[in-house]
């Protein structure tokens, strides 16, 4: 099958995990394992803005600088950087520096603050767009969905900046609100396990 990929240890997994040096670990530990963590949630939406134009694997190997540079993206230190901030982020080679998109995490951060008041969590708030998988075509067939609209729209309307449909497809991938890991993929049954044993965090009454 042209989707798969057969990896060192003889298994299959997604075609893109044998695209770049450190796909497959990020493919078999953490892509498509549902995330409820709102720190781990938010870093994933900045990641995914940066990644705007980019390629996946451009992020991947500056992660742990995006890390260090943003806090461990806790939105609430974010949410407090200034103009100092910003220019030393600019200066910042291990880091994409763009402009645009540093601006956005800030502004991003003071959102999700807000939205943590309103929904409880942002966990509750991004699982609260968690599609129906029987409603779901193919793994890999898409790159956005009626519920990656409504979340892109629904973070505007918030607010947030460099959130389009896209990103949000992406977002929901990555932390598990579908399993878009290809059939044949060694992986995918775990993660419908996971995704069976994920307790969902509930908006608030």
């Amino acid at each position: 099958m042209t989707d798969l990929y057969r990896a060192p240890d003889g298994q299959d997994r997604c075609k893109w995990a044998g695209g770049a040096p450190g796909f497959l670990e990020y493919h078999d530990r953490e892509w498509g394992f549902p995330v409820g963590d709102d720190v781990r949630l938010f870093e994933k939406v900045c990641l995914e803005s940066f990644q705007s134009g980019l390629s996946w694997r451009t992020i991947l190997d500056k992660r742990e600088n995006f890390r260090a540079a943003f806090h461990g993206f806790d939105y609430r230190k974010v949410a407090t950087f200034g103009e100092a901030e910003i220019a030393a982020l600019l200066q910042n080679a291990g880091i994409v520096r763009h402009r645009g998109k540093i601006k956005a995490v800030i502004n991003n951060a003071a959102r999700a603050i807000e939205l943590e008041a309103e929904a409880g969590s942002l966990a509750a708030f991004f699982w609260s767009f968690e599609p129906d998988p029987k409603t779901l075509p193919p793994p890999q067939t898409q790159t956005t969905s009626p519920e990656s609209v409504a979340l892109s729209k629904a973070l505007k309307k918030r607010g947030w900046k460099f959130v389009g449909p896209t990103t949000c497809f992406a977002f929901m991938q990555a932390m598990g609100l579908i399993n878009d890991h290809a059939e044949g993929c060694s992986i995918r049954a775990e993660v419908d396990q996971a995704r069976a044993a994920f307790k969902r965090p509930q908006l608030k009454a």
